[in-house]
C-alpha cells in the first residue's frame, strides 16, 4: 500500500544528566532504558510518514482505536530541568500509542493468525501486545518475555499506533472475535483498545502478585485505568473486599462500578487507619501500588502490614517511578511480607485470558470517558499532565 499517513510524534533532545553512563542495551543519541536520565525538552506534534510495508511474519494494521496512557503523558512531560518524567525504555523520535486495536489490511509472507493457525486474509479484528520480545535471548527462553534483553516497545522506541497504519509481528497479535457477540460495530475496537492496560493489571495482580484466594482482601492504590482494571479482575477472582485509594471522585465511581467495594480519599483520610477500620483490623493480603508515588504511599502500606493481622501480605509495584521506597526490612521479615515488581503483560496467556473475561461480561469500556480524533491527541496528552478529570481518553482513528 502506497501513500502517506499522519503520526503523533514525540521528539526530545539527547542530553544525559551528569553521571549517566551508557548501558549495554543503550544506543547513544537514539535509545536508553533510563529515559528520565537522558531525554530533555520533549515536543509532541503530528508529522507525515510513508505508510509502512509488512515484511515476512508481519501484518499491516489499520488502527481503529488507541488510548492515551499515563506513559504517553509522562514521556511528553518535563520536570523543572526539562527532563522527561518517564523513567523507562525510550527512543525518539517515535510515534506514540500502545493501547490499540485495528483491522488487518495486508499480510506479509508467512503471517499466520494464531486464532485459526492459517494465513491472515485481511479484515481480521485484532489487538496487540506492545512489548516486542525477541523469543531468543535467555529471559525469553526461560519464559520471561517482559524482561527480554532485546526488548522493543511499540510507542516507546518503535513507532506506535497514534497513526492511521502500523506494522506488527504476528506473534504479538490477538483476535478480538471472542468479543463479537458482546460489542456491536466499532465498539469492539474500543473494547479491544483496553485489552493492553487491563492485561498490565492482570499481570500485576494475578501473574506477578500470585493471584488471590476467594475471600482475600486487597487494596489498590491509584485509580487510573490500570488500577480500575485491577479492581474488576480482583473482584472477579473472588476478593471479599476490594478497596480503592483515589482522590478523584469520578475515577472512584468507575472503580466502584467495575468491582471495588470501598473507596478511600487519601487527601482527606488516613489510608492506614481507614484500611484497618474497613477490614476490622485484619489488613490486606495484596496491595497494588499504581500511583507512581511509592515514597508517599509505602509508609501507610507498611503500617497496615505491621499493625494488621494478615501474614504473608504482598505489595505489587506496577506504576513506573524513579523514586526510592522507604522500606523497613524488619516489617517484611516479621510479617513474612513481600514486595514484588511487575512490568508489562506478555506471556502466560494474559492477553487471551483478559479477552475471554471481557467476552464473559467484564466490561471495561466505561473507563473511556472521552473520544477524540488523531489531530487532537497532542493537546489532550498535554492536558492530562495537569487535569485528571478524564479516566481514559481514546483516539478513534
Amino acid at each position: 500500500m502506497n501513500g502517506k499517513m499522519p503520526g503523533v510524534t514525540l521528539s526530545a533532545a539527547w542530553d544525559p544528566k551528569s553521571g549517566f553512563k551508557l548501558g549495554s542495551k543503550d544506543i547513544e543519541h537514539r535509545q536508553t532504558y533510563l529515559g528520565s536520565q537522558v531525554w530533555r525538552y520533549p515536543k509532541i506534534e503530528v508529522r507525515e510518514y510513508d505508510i509502512p510495508t509488512p515484511g515476512p511474519n508481519e501484518v499491516l494494521l489499520e488502527v481503529k482505536a488507541c488510548g492515551i496512557c499515563g506513559s504517553d503523558v509522562h514521556m511528553a512531560q518535563a520536570d523543572e530541568q526539562g527532563y522527561i518524567y518517564y523513567p523507562g525504555l525510550t527512543g525518539f523520535p517515535c510515534i506514540l500509542g500502545h493501547e490499540f486495536s485495528g483491522e488487518v489490511v495486508e499480510a506479509g509472507k508467512g503471517a499466520i493468525d494464531k486464532s485459526t493457525n492459517k494465513p491472515f486474509k485481511g479484515g481480521e479484528r485484532v489487538t496487540s501486545e506492545e512489548m516486542l520480545w525477541c523469543g531468543n535471548c535467555r529471559p525469553c527462553a526461560d519464559g520471561f518475555p517482559n524482561q527480554c534483553e532485546r526488548l522493543d516497545e511499540v510507542g516507546f522506541n518503535v513507532n506506535g499506533a497514534f497513526s492511521k497504519y502500523i506494522v506488527l509481528p504476528t506473534r504479538t497479535l490477538w483476535s478480538l472475535e471472542p468479543l463479537a457477540d458482546r460489542y456491536a460495530g466499532d465498539d469492539i475496537f474500543l473494547a479491544g483498545s483496553l485489552v493492553e492496560p487491563t492485561s498490565v493489571a492482570y499481570n500485576a495482580v494475578i501473574q506477578r502478585g500470585g493471584g488471590i484466594r476467594p475471600g482475600d482482601r486487597v487494596v489498590v492504590l491509584g485509580g487510573g485505568p490500570v488500577g480500575i482494571a485491577a479492581c474488576a479482575i480482583l473482584k472477579r477472582a473472588g476478593a471479599s473486599m476490594v478497596i480503592i485509594s483515589e482522590p478523584q471522585e469520578d475515577r472512584v465511581k468507575l472503580a466502584l462500578k467495575v468491582g471495588a467495594d470501598a473507596a478511600i480519599n487519601p487527601l482527606r483520610e488516613n489510608l492506614a487507619d481507614r484500611v484497618l477500620e474497613l477490614t476490622r483490623g485484619i489488613g490486606a493480603d495484596l496491595f497494588m501500588e499504581a500511583t507512581g508515588l511509592p515514597a508517599v504511599v509505602y509508609p501507610d502500606i507498611e503500617r497496615i502490614i505491621w499493625e494488621g493481622r494478615t501474614i504473608n501480605s504482598r505489595v505489587v509495584v506496577t506504576a513506573r517511578a524513579e523514586a526510592k521506597m522507604p522500606v523497613t526490612g524488619e516489617v517484611l521479615q516479621v510479617r513474612h511480607a513481600q514486595i514484588i515488581g511487575a512490568q508489562g503483560h506478555s506471556g502466560y496467556g494474559t492477553f487471551p485470558r483478559v479477552i475471554d473475561c471481557m467476552s464473559d461480561g467484564m466490561d471495561m469500556t466505561p473507563m473511556i470517558t472521552k473520544k477524540i480524533t488523531l489531530p487532537e491527541v497532542p493537546e489532550n496528552v498535554i492536558r492530562l499532565q495537569t487535569d485528571r478529570s478524564e479516566c481514559k481518553i481514546t483516539c478513534v482513528v
